[in-house]
């Protein structure tokens, strides 16, 4: 998300790659290992391997058998934190998840991306299963819509710009966004996955998007059921930022 001030945030080459390598560490039980490091981000061996030294040095890596996991300094930085989002949503996701019957995941921006956190998964024999700690694309997931809708000008062209080159379907995707952003309510129509539907709320603290309520399954059980779904969520998203900003 931008940065305060004129300014938008800005990659920057070295810190993508700590995030990614720490990504890569936790993706596994077993680890990752410098060569695929490397492969994964495209980098010499030499200039990966002291990033890699650097974090088991301070304790965000641990080296064992020459594989790399998630050292106990991140811990650490989990305990100091205040009480999680995710801890704040669960009861409400499940509820959610028993009324409709579907999958309930809760999303939260990181970068130009968003990542699912934590999921309540459908019990039903045909069903989305949500992929955890992953990075997903702004559009069109309706996570990733919800976070562009309330995003800033700039932030939300660049991005647009970048991943949406072709200018008659900019202008679609800025009204589709300025509807969003006027109804809170952002759909995805199997425009990730054929015969998937997402419906995501924001959890909003002012007008941030804090994270975002989706709800997902077969077509053929949402599209008949979109608003409903959607005016549920809403009521749950609202309950969730309220928590939040309570604990706050």
């Amino acid at each position: 998300m931008p940065t305060s001030g004129d300014g938008a945030a800005k990659e920057h080459r070295t810190v993508s790659r700590v995030t990614t390598i720490l990504e890569l560490a936790a993706a596994g039980p077993g680890g990752v290992r410098l060569s695929e490091l490397a492969e994964q981000l495209g980098a010499p061996r030499s200039s990966i391997h002291g990033l890699v030294k650097g974090l088991v040095a301070t304790g965000y890596l641990r080296e064992e058998d020459g594989a790399y996991t998630i050292g106990p300094a991140v811990g650490t930085l989990l305990a100091a934190a205040t009480p999680s989002i995710e801890q704040a949503a669960r009861p409400v996701m499940r509820r959610l998840g028993e009324r409709f019957g579907e999958t309930v995941m809760l999303a939260e921006p990181v970068g130009d991306s968003v990542v699912y956190t934590e999921t309540v998964e459908s019990t039903q024999m045909i069903r989305y299963s949500a992929p955890l700690r992953t990075r997903r694309p702004l559009y069109p997931t309706s996570s990733g819509k919800c976070v562009l809708a309330f995003a800033r000008k700039r932030f939300r062209d660049n991005y647009l710009s970048a991943h949406v080159p072709d200018g008659e379907q900019r202008n679609r995707v800025e009204q589709e966004l300025t509807e969003i952003a006027e109804t809170g309510i952002a759909v995805n129509r199997g425009e990730t996955m054929p015969d998937v539907y997402g419906i995501g709320v924001p959890v909003l603290v002012g007008e941030r998007v804090l994270a975002v309520l989706a709800t997902a399954g077969p077509s053929h059980r949402m599209a008949g059921r979109v608003d409903e779904i959607a005016a549920a969520a809403r009521l749950a998203a609202r309950e969730v930022s309220e928590l939040i900003t309570r604990r706050g």
